[in-house]
């Protein structure tokens, strides 16, 4: 009966055909068994369909197979971890956010939400709060944060490297500020995870506490990417009290612990209104949904921002309400969540 040390042996002149290196040594075969004159041998794969799988497997069998006292050769596949992958497989460091030191996407599960002006107004209250802070509108399909930051200048480009606009204390880059506002922009597979990761890796962000990511609504290509990207991006996600955001969002909720990204918290916004000072609220769109998800998820609820005349003001005139209204019952939220934010990172470390 053949060792198991002779088959190793056999294995090292079977090698990875872009890492040119033996398979044995780079971890791929996790695992050889021998019975009689039959060899098991278990090699380590991305996925099932790997385009090297028919490739190795065979290399694998006839290398294994050639040996005396060996008649029959089996290949088994087995699917690596998240975290074996990318030790095997590092992805190069992305150099535009080399200094940046921690990543903050806001996600919905749906449209209307309100998720940019949360996504603008967080990271307003960060920067107030003494952080450098860089805010990508990474919603390609529509990118609205120009308009609400009162941004028209284009971007311009250095040795490659794009340039952030600087405004209200943010580094600030959009797709917005390539294009005119009416234009539409149309990306498909492949296209949104290429120009999210050129907006990472080709923009020169600098020195950063924090990247606020302004993602698309919804679970597709943008949000994978930048999960991918940044595996250890911290997600803040945006609801509304009623029912049907709340089913929304607990698919983004999903998506994302699948990925292995951490959910910091809960934002609910227009969560009430008041006609006056001293009137009680009125919900206008339910109550208690984001406590309602708190408690089914736990994931803590940062805050309930309000309906308020100078938010909508602000989104329209380009002075967002962090920077025309500081004092006012939204924008103490939003300085609340920022707080927290800080805070919850600050335990973590």
């Amino acid at each position: 009966m053949v060792e198991e040390r002779v088959v190793r042996q056999a294995l090292q002149s079977v090698l990875h055909p872009k890492l040119g290196k033996s398979l044995i040594d780079i971890g791929l075969i996790s695992d050889v068994s021998i019975q009689g004159e039959s060899v098991k041998v278990t090699l380590a794969l991305k996925s099932y369909r790997s385009p090297l799988r028919s490739f190795l497997t065979s290399q694998i069998e006839k290398a294994v197979g050639a040996l005396p006292g060996v008649a029959s050769v089996q290949v088994e596949i087995a699917i690596m971890s998240r975290e074996e992958s990318e030790r095997l497989f590092p992805h190069p460091p992305l150099k535009g956010v080399e200094k940046v030191t921690r990543f903050l996407a806001v996600a919905s599960g749906k449209g209307g939400v309100g998720k940019t002006t949360v996504a603008v107004n967080v990271a307003l209250a960060l920067a107030r709060q003494g952080c450098k802070v860089g805010l990508l509108d990474a919603d390609i399909y529509g990118p609205s944060v120009p308009m609400m930051l009162g941004v028209t200048e284009t971007l311009d480009q250095v040795n490659g490297m794009i340039l952030p606009l600087e405004k209200y204390g943010l580094r600030i880059v959009s797709l917005g500020m390539t294009a005119g506002q009416n234009d539409a922009f149309i990306w498909r597979g492949p296209l949104v995870s290429k120009m999210l990761h050129n907006l990472l890796d080709q923009v020169q962000w600098g020195e950063l506490d924090y990247l606020v990511i302004d993602l698309p609504p919804g679970t597709g290509d943008p949000s994978i990417a930048i999960a991918q990207a940044l595996p250890h991006c911290l997600v803040l996600m945006v609801t509304t009290p009623q029912e049907v955001a709340l089913a929304d969002v607990r698919r983004s909720i999903g998506l994302f612990h699948k990925t292995g990204q951490t959910i910091i918290g809960l934002v609910e916004n227009m969560s009430y209104f008041l006609p006056t000072p001293s009137a009680q609220p009125i919900e206008i769109f339910g109550h208690g949904g984001g406590e309602k998800l708190s408690q089914e998820t736990g994931i803590p609820l940062l805050g309930r921002v309000p309906i308020e005349l100078e938010l909508r003001q602000g989104g329209d005139s380009g002075i967002p309400l962090m920077v025309s209204a500081p004092e006012s019952l939204a924008a103490v939220v939003f300085q609340e969540i920022g707080r927290q934010i800080l805070e919850i990172n600050a335990a973590s470390v």
